[in-house]
């Protein structure tokens, strides 16, 4: 008994020796969470300003970047992961000596680092996609020039091909960083072969069993046009190239800003479209985009003080990579579809797909406007080639050279719009289905080991 006594003497002793360590322990971990905490909540106030801030700092040039959930937002959702068909199987065609040259030249560096060494923190990438109309190049590129804050960011001109006068108007450029990207599959880089004029194929509406040729003709009986198919094929591999496969954009989380080569751009349209997409998160969380100008292209706005949510508009429109994961995960409609211009495709197919309308973020007023009477394949290289001198004639107020957006301002929904209706089924010049495994194989070209051709 006298031992068993001893004993638990001794094991109290060391149980009160002990206390003291304990409580330490316990202590040093409830300050330690205490830190975190503070942290965590000290990081989400710097890095979520107000927006009426931001307001203020966007039109001073020296806005924060964005968190993570405000860049990655859009649509109402969250980010959408990769989605690709494990069965099909990406096949390029074989590439020509141009070709190649062409893919080379997509790797160089930006030009102009040394006059503007550095893109400001909250930049939003342009991108201008271009055919071959050099007289519409100089226009757009002439407002570029007068833009506030275009020396802050990046511009890339994506060539549907190469031409030399195209190519030598934007090495002319001065005004910021640009990099130019060429379409190493346009058609006229094939004279010989798909995606070009390949000897056999069928023309027109030409019986493919009586003639041998061949060809899948589109719903109205009519086979492929290279120069037609181009148009999609061109804004497509863009996408693809722009945010999965180009150095300087793949990782980009912000807002792209896409416009064509026949788009006046206004002075104050680069930082209508930073404020547009900074407010977009809290303003319309259901957008998924924002634009420069009406989805009417002959409107210049309502000019009244209040912002618009409307269907999205092929003249000035911007978005992220969230919405473009949801845009590739529909790669097969997309390529699919018996349209050969990719605005429609869109339109009638695509955004309908996601299941909840599709509005895009506007001002009242328009900050670009479409420009030209020429189509973009109208006329290039036949004989009745479309005469048009590319002058564009619009007035600029005053209040198209500042920033004219206010965030206070209420958001209009116009639900009920024009459009393409449930049941259109294109306008055709896509039946061909070399025309639509391409279209696939850019989708993949990026994300399966081996796509790339020879």
């Amino acid at each position: 008994m006298a031992s068993y006594k001893r004993s638990r003497m001794k094991d109290t002793a060391v149980v009160r020796r002990a206390v003291p360590l304990v409580l330490a322990v316990v202590f040093a971990v409830l300050a330690l969470v205490s830190f975190l905490r503070s942290r965590t909540v000290s990081r989400a106030t710097m890095i979520s300003p107000s927006y009426e801030r931001r307001e203020s700092l966007l039109l001073s040039g020296e806005a924060a970047e964005e968190d993570d959930e405000q860049q990655q937002g859009g649509g109402g959702g969250g980010d959408v992961g990769l989605v690709l068909d494990p069965n099909f199987k990406p096949s390029l065609p074989k590439q020509t000596e141009l070709s190649l040259s062409l893919e080379q030249k997509n790797r160089l560096p930006p030009r102009n680092r040394d006059l503007f060494p550095k893109l400001a923190k909250d930049h939003i990438k342009i991108v201008l996609y271009v055919h071959n109309r050099p007289q519409y190049l100089q226009v757009v590129i002439r407002s570029l020039s007068s833009v506030q804050g275009i020396g802050e960011t990046l511009l890339i001109v994506s060539h549907d091909g190469f031409y030399p006068e195209m190519d030598s108007i934007v090495q002319s450029i001065r005004f910021c960083q640009v990099k130019q990207i060429f379409a190493p599959y346009s058609p006229h880089l094939f004279p010989d072969s798909f995606p070009g004029v390949s000897p056999g194929d069928c023309h027109d509406k030409d019986n493919a069993a009586a003639k041998r040729c061949r060809g899948s003709p589109d719903q109205y009986g009519n086979h492929r046009s290279p120069k037609i198919v181009s148009l999609k094929h061109h804004w497509w591999w863009m996408m693809n190239t722009i945010w999965d496969g180009l150095g300087e954009t793949k990782r980009f989380g912000g807002h792209i800003l896409f416009i064509e080569e026949d788009h006046f751009i206004y002075p104050n349209a680069y930082r209508n479209i930073q404020l547009l997409a900074a407010m977009k998160p809290r303003k319309c969380p259901e957008c998924y985009a924002v634009n420069l100008a009406p989805s009417d292209v002959t409107s210049k706005g309502e000019g009244g003080e209040f912002l618009v949510a409307e269907k999205v508009g092929n003249i000035g429109y911007a978005f992220n990579r969230t919405v473009w994961r949801k845009i590739h995960a529909k790669a097969r409609e997309f390529c699919s579809f018996d349209d050969y211009n990719w605005d429609i495709t869109m339109w009638a197919t695509v955004y309908p797909s996601f299941g909840t309308p599709v509005y895009t973020l506007r001002g009242p007023r328009r900050s670009a406007a479409h420009f030209g009477k020429c189509g973009l394949h109208q006329g290039q290289g036949s004989s009745s080639v479309c005469i048009d001198d590319g002058n564009a004639k619009f007035e600029i107020d005053e209040i198209d050279k500042v920033a004219n957006i206010k965030y206070d301002w209420p958001v209009q929904v116009y639900k009920k719009q024009g459009g393409y209706q449930a049941g259109f089924r294109g306008w055709g010049g896509w039946g061909d289905e070399r025309d639509r495994e391409l279209c696939l194989s850019f989708a993949y070209m990026y994300h399966v080991q081996g796509a790339s051709s020879g």
